[in-house]
């Protein structure tokens, strides 16, 4: 079967959708390479290893049309080179199918991370959200077959829009296998030392927007200032939000309570830290994972972090408690002395987080590679 893929996120995001486009093209290719997988993109980046896989190529824009509005070329006339190489089935990763692709006769399936623009929609541009709506509806009603990545994104799609539910699948995620492997301590050392990372600090992974939360973590940073001398290392890039929260940082002197690792020159200039390559060592060098978000479509960081043996804190609303089952630590996303103090608990009750890290290990078996590839191409086979 020839299979093509929408990898404009595997190749251009550093977040979410593009570990999860980049971790199933991998495990596909690895786990049935009986097919050829083709990778639709707009632009190739140093994101994603093409040459790690046999049966993985790209297709990118040719012709003058093609190549100067590659925004058209992604959504619409990417047709024709699928339709010349004779793929068999495309899925759009992220919310979106080439428009008329139900015509051509090839079959389609498209993954819906989430909903939140949806849900609520005062957080963005009211222009996006027409635009996203307008792109999420046609997917959902055209596209062959539905991915939702958590149960509650599957109860959003037959909510708002309306979609049988027969037609939708929930195939949780997985993330990259290298978070399941135990960093020796010299390869630790060295990442500490490349990014000048304290001795212990916590962890936050996520865009910062007014979504993840990260200024009421910032206020627990605030409540534990006398308590604590154990600083937030934030991964993650953000606009207006984070001159909030960076406001918030320098009324109350917490410049160095809350380090962005993201905005230091290493971690700019790092081929390794684009890819996230390190991330396994920050992960499993920090003492948790604080994820306090007022709501997710799975919360992949999560997840990376029970892989890490990494205690995680996380909010006990959305599809969260899904994917951190009787591992994680639930607070309430709206109360900072709540988050304060899981984070204090954490660091004084030895027997919990080592309690944490074993059940967070065995959780994580229900999102391995070879479950999610196996849950996704099941879906293909029944396209």
């Amino acid at each position: 079967m020839k299979i093509a893929f929408d990898a404009k996120r595997a190749y251009q995001n550093a977040t979410g959708l593009g570990h999860y486009s980049r971790s199933l093209i991998s495990s596909l290719a690895s786990l049935y390479p009986e097919n050829d997988y083709f990778l639709c993109a707009p632009k190739v980046t140093d994101r994603y290893d093409v040459d790690a896989f046999p049966n993985v190529l790209n297709i990118t824009p040719t012709g003058f049309v093609s190549k100067k509005f590659k925004s058209l070329w992604r959504s619409n006339l990417v047709k024709q080179d699928l339709k010349k190489i004779g793929i068999d089935l495309y899925h759009g990763l992220s919310h979106e199918i080439p428009v008329g692709i139900q015509e051509t006769g090839i079959r389609s399936v498209v993954t819906i991370h989430d909903l939140i623009f949806e849900r609520n929609p005062e957080q963005y541009n009211k222009l996006d959200v027409q635009i996203y709506r307008q792109k999420f509806r046609y997917a959902c009603r055209n596209a062959d077959k539905i991915i939702a990545i958590s149960r509650q994104t599957k109860d959003d799609i037959i909510n708002f829009y309306k979609i049988p539910e027969e037609k939708i699948s929930i195939c949780y995620q997985s993330c990259n296998p290298a978070f399941a492997t135990t960093v020796s301590p010299e390869e630790k050392n060295r990442v500490r030392k490349y990014y000048d990372l304290p001795e212990n600090f916590f962890l936050y992974v996520g865009s910062i927007i007014e979504r993840k939360n990260l200024l009421n973590t910032c206020k627990a940073m605030h409540v534990l200032k006398a308590q604590l001398d154990i600083p937030l290392v934030v991964i993650g890039e953000g606009n207006d939000y984070k001159k909030l929260v960076k406001e918030y940082i320098s009324k109350h002197q917490l410049e160095k309570d809350v380090i962005f690792l993201s905005d230091s020159y290493v971690a700019k200039s790092s081929a390794t830290f684009r890819s996230s390559l390190d991330f396994p060592a920050i992960y499993q060098l920090s003492q948790a994972l604080i994820y306090p978000s007022f709501f997710e479509g799975f919360g992949i960081p999560v997840l990376e972090a029970l892989w890490s043996r990494t205690p995680v804190i996380t909010s006990n609303t959305s599809c969260l408690p899904e994917t951190g089952g009787d591992a994680a630590y639930y607070v309430d996303p709206h109360s900072p002395d709540e988050i304060a103090a899981a984070m204090l608990r954490l660091v004084n009750d030895k027997k919990l987080v080592e309690e944490m890290k074993l059940k967070g290990w065995a959780h994580a078996q229900n999102f391995t590679a070879e479950k999610c590839a196996a849950r996704v191409m099941q879906v293909y086979l029944r396209t």
